[in-house]
Formats: structure tokens, C-alpha cells, sequence
């Protein structure tokens, strides 16, 4: 079984390119195809992790085997005051393609209140839901829909999933609990239970740079670095020139220069971290570190927010769940099936059903994201059993905010990451909230037949403060991370990007990513992170 990396090997690195792009996540991939479109502009895409040639990569069900330090960073937060000073894991990707070669594939793009909200209330112009959504469909390319909220036309491939049995059974089981069923959680409405669509087809990830570089490797105008480690922005004055980077192997720093623009790519941990060492951020903090204060954006590193989530697992009374291919006879017969016809259970992201529901009755949108797993133990720290199911229960809307902030000058040292889970206490509130929905969809009669029992936490835990207490312990990030170099308008002191994601104070500099967000939105956030870099490249290329 042999899977082609989407890099591409630069024989020979020009010492300057129009654009240069430092960070090879969902956005700088998007990014790379977009802008060299056109064969008189040249493109460079830096990268720090290796290509994306792991075979897990490519399985979708490879991403329970890469949320540990398997081609990522193996982060934790700063201790949570409000979690029992826990620090909590929080891995983000180092590989080709970023978190969309390591998550779970679950396409879902948020409420159309998100985008509103972040133009009304976050200085956001042109970010409304009507402004956001062609580029949504700019990126689809849907399996099943074509109407006015899906495309078939984009390079981004949408797929329905083939259902695991017990994903059924929880649909029947939301449902026996009050919740309607939903067809299309990115059509007209989002709340409801139903089953996800997901970036994968025919058995194989739909990753960023499988879809928007893979198709375009043999462009003369673009080359693409991996194993290469941007050290900073290039500053001469307040004009970006291009970036320092070292590559892995070498000891001696080299350099690059941009004609047009230095475009951040870094996610929502790694663009502030690289603007900070840059000498771009706050201006005390910075000096207190011994780097050389370049532009004062306060800003940057601020505004942290994400979805942390709960869960509750089940014990199985037999093999109903997934966790039976962990035994070795039925581990080599998933292993044959996936060889001779790319089905069954390694083709499966394990996560195929979930929903959208209300844990504050009084909530403009859904608040609360259900994951339904057919099986335990599959993310990092989670208990597994011999046979069980679990479902993720994360609270949308967090009023925390948190930062990403430097630990020292050394662009080597990990970042202090303090995601301030709890800070406000409608969170913990909301968030208990929605475990007890969860809980309460896995107690349903359409569950009897195959649950023999809550394991974890156990029926003995009821009180709210028992529930928080739980969470405490086991609570875990959903890996989405943003909002810390936020759009604003020219009136927020603490607005690091303007609508048109041009670093204030700075020319020839963008961000271009999860990191501008506003708030986050209500969802997963690969979707929203690509058709960011979507409008982007529009932004870039001066046509919106």
C-alpha cells in the first residue's frame, strides 16, 4: 500500500518569490493553489513539519493514531486554575496540511450567527454569513448536495459516510430524548441529530494538500519546503520583507525575500507565537524576553478561545463497537478489507453521527456539539474498555478567553498556552449542561440492547459539582483553538488584523487563518479555517 506525499522536492530555492507563505496548514495549502493560479506570480509554502507520506495519514480512521506526538506538537496548557491547576493535552499538527491531515474529518461549517456576530459585534466587515458562504462553496465538492448552500465545483472533497451501526442507534436514541432529526447540519438549519459528512472519499482523506496541492505539483511557479522551521518575519522598518527559516539538518539560518507579501499561516498557536518573535505583539512583554519591540499590537496572543469538551462512555454488552478490531485476528481482517476495497472499518473516521442542541434554552443557536464514537480509549488519555462507545459533548460558546504567549526568545521553546477553560462560570454552567444531554441520549431505550452500562463516569457521579469534579480529571480540548491575531476594526485597540487580514502597523504582512476569528465558531473548524484562506487569497489578489 503506497500513499504520494503532496510535497514536492525544490531543487533549487529562489532567493525571492512574490508570495511567501510560512505555515502549511489547511490555509497555506488553500493559499498555495490560489495564488499560483497565475504562472507569472511565484509562491513559496514553508512547512515545519514533514510531508504528509504516513499511511495513517491517509486512512481515515489513521487519526486515532495521530493525536499523540505522531506528527504533531505535543503541547499541554499552562496549569488550569479552574480545573485543579490540570494541565490539559493540546496537541496541534506538524505535518503537510496541518490539522487536516490528523483530525476526524468531520465537515461542518457553524451557524450562520457565527459570521453575523463576527461582523456585528466583532468589527468584522464583510465577514457576514452572505459574504462567507461562497467561499464555502468556492471549496465544496459535495457527494450528495447542489443547491444554495453546497457546491459540486471545488477541489475540496464532501462525502457521506457509510454508517457504523451503533452511529444508528444513537441517531434513534437523540432522537427517543427530544432531539429532531437533521439531514444537513450546513443547509438551512443546523440544529438537530444526524450524521456528519466528512472530508474523505473512496477511502481516503480529503485532506488540504491531497485537494489543493497534490493537483497542482507540476506548477514551475510554486515550491513547497517541509521539515523547515520559520524563525521569523523579516522586518525592515514597518515593511515585511520576507522570513528567516532553518530547515532540518542544517545548522546555518537562511533566508528568503517577498516582492508582494509575507502571508502567516500558522494556526492559532503558531502564527502569534512567530509574529511575538518577530518583535510584533506587546511591547513590555516583549522587551521582558529580550526581543526588540518592532510594532506594539497588544493584541497578539490575546483572545484565546476553544471548545473543551466532556463525554460519557459505555461499556457494550458484545462486540458491537469498533473496539473489536483491536484484537489482532480482526485488526488483519479490517487490514485486508481496506487493501482489496478501501471499505469497512479502516475507512471509517469512527465519528460518522453527531449533532447540534441547546444546553441554555435561551441561545440564539445551538450551543452544544455532539461526537458520537463507536468505540473508547481513542483519543489521547481516554480509558479504553474491551467494548464500548463513547460521546463528546462540547460547549460552543465559551465567554473564557485565554492567550498564547511566549516562554522565551528561543523560537524552539514550546509557547505557554492558557486556553483559561472555565474562567467564567456560564461555561462550566453550559458545559455540565450539555453532559448531562449526552448522558441522557446514551440512557435511551434505543441503547438498552447493546449498553450494559455507563462506565465512565459511572451513575454515581450526579451533582453538578460531582459532574465538575469529573471534568477536572478527564475533560480534553476538541482541538480548536482560535482567535488569537482576531479581525477587528480600526476602533479595537486589541484588533491584530483589519477585515481584510493586513497586519495593523505593518505592510506587506498578512495572517491568513484560524488565528483572525473573531469568536469561534460553532462547530468544528477545518471548514471555516479553508474558506477563511479562501476569501483571503481574494483579499490578496484584490478582488473583494
Amino acid at each position: 500500500m503506497f500513499f504520494r506525499s503532496s510535497a514536492k522536492k525544490v531543487h533549487s530555492l529562489k532567493p525571492q518569490y512574490d508570495y511567501v507563505i510560512a505555515g502549511g496548514g489547511p490555509a497555506g495549502c488553500v493559499l498555495a493553489n490560489r495564488l499560483s493560479e497565475d504562472p507569472d506570480v511565484s509562491v513559496l509554502l514553508i512547512e515545519v513539519g514533514g510531508p504528509d507520506s504516513h499511511p495513517y495519514i491517509h486512512m481515515p480512521v489513521g487519526f486515532a493514531k495521530l493525536t499523540g506526538n505522531s506528527h504533531s506538537w505535543g503541547y499541554k496548557t499552562v496549569p488550569q486554575r479552574n480545573l485543579n491547576n490540570r494541565e490539559v493535552w493540546f496537541t496541534q499538527a506538524r505535518v503537510l496540511g496541518g490539522g487536516s491531515s490528523i483530525n476526524a474529518q468531520v465537515y461542518t461549517r457553524g451557524h450562520r450567527y457565527d459570521y453575523d456576530a463576527w461582523e456585528k459585534d466583532g468589527g468584522a466587515t464583510g465577514w457576514n454569513y452572505q459574504s462567507v458562504l461562497p467561499y464555502f462553496l468556492r471549496a465544496e465538492e459535495n457527494q450528495r448536495y447542489v443547491n444554495e448552500y453546497h457546491s459540486q465545483d471545488g477541489p475540496l472533497k464532501v462525502s457521506d459516510p457509510v454508517p457504523q451501526s451503533l452511529s444508528t442507534v444513537y441517531v434513534r436514541a437523540a432522537q427517543q430524548a427530544g432531539i429532531p432529526y437533521n439531514h444537513d447540519f450546513n443547509g438551512h438549519t443546523q440544529e438537530g441529530i444526524g450524521y456528519y459528512q466528512l472530508t474523505n472519499r473512496n477511502g481516503y482523506r480529503s485532506s488540504a494538500p491531497v485537494c489543493y496541492l497534490k493537483p497542482v505539483l507540476s506548477r514551475a511557479n510554486l515550491d513547497i519546503l517541509t521539515s523547515t522551521l520559520v524563525t521569523e518575519v523579516i522586518l525592515e522598518g514597518n515593511v515585511a520583507k520576507g522570513v528567516r527559516f532553518a530547515q532540518k539538518g542544517e545548522s546555518r539560518p537562511q533566508s528568503v525575500l517577498a516582492a508582494k507579501e509575507v502571508l502567516v499561516t500558522a494556526g492559532a498557536i503558531g502564527s502569534p507565537k512567530l509574529l511575538q518573535l518577530s518583535g510584533i505583539g506587546q511591547a513590555d512583554a516583549l522587551r521582558k524576553l529580550g526581543i526588540e519591540c518592532k510594532v506594539d499590537l497588544p493584541g497578539v496572543g490575546e483572545n484565546l478561545q476553544d471548545h473543551l469538551d466532556l463525554f460519557v462512555v459505555g461499556e457494550c454488552k458484545g462486540d458491537f463497537s469498533a473496539d473489536k478490531y483491536k484484537s489482532p485476528l480482526h485488526s488483519a481482517w479490517a487490514g485486508l478489507q481496506y487493501a482489496l476495497f478501501k471499505t469497512g472499518p479502516v475507512a471509517s473516521n469512527l465519528c460518522d453521527a453527531g449533532g447540534f442542541w441547546y444546553a441554555d434554552k435561551n441561545a440564539m443557536s445551538p450551543d452544544i456539539q455532539f461526537h458520537f464514537l463507536a468505540g473508547s480509549g481513542l483519543e489521547h488519555g481516554l480509558r479504553p474498555l474491551r467494548n464500548g462507545v463513547t460521546l463528546n459533548s462540547a460547549f460552543l460558546r465559551p465567554r473564557s478567553r485565554g492567550t498564547v504567549k511566549l516562554k522565551s526568545s528561543d523560537v524552539r521553546q514550546a509557547p505557554l498556552i492558557d486556553p483559561n477553560y472555565w474562567a467564567d462560570p456560564y461555561d462550566r454552567k453550559m458545559s455540565i449542561a450539555g453532559f448531562r444531554l449526552a448522558r441522557e441520549i446514551l440512557h435511551q431505550d434505543a441503547f438498552k440492547p447493546y449498553i450494559k452500562g455507563e462506565a465512565d463516569p459511572g451513575l454515581h457521579v450526579k451533582t453538578d459539582d460531582e459532574i465538575a469534579k469529573y471534568a477536572m480529571r478527564f475533560c480534553k480540548t476538541d482541538y480548536h483553538p482560535v482567535g488569537t491575531c482576531k479581525i477587528g476594526a480600526d476602533s479595537d485597540p486589541m484588533a491584530v488584523v483589519s477585515p481584510d487580514l493586513k497586519v495593523r502597523g505593518v505592510e506587506g504582512l498578512r495572517v491568513v487563518d484560524s488565528s483572525v476569528m473573531p469568536y469561534v465558531v460553532s462547530s468544528n473548524t477545518n471548514a471555516p479555517t479553508i474558506m477563511i484562506a479562501e476569501k483571503g487569497a481574494d483579499h490578496i489578489l484584490g478582488r473583494v
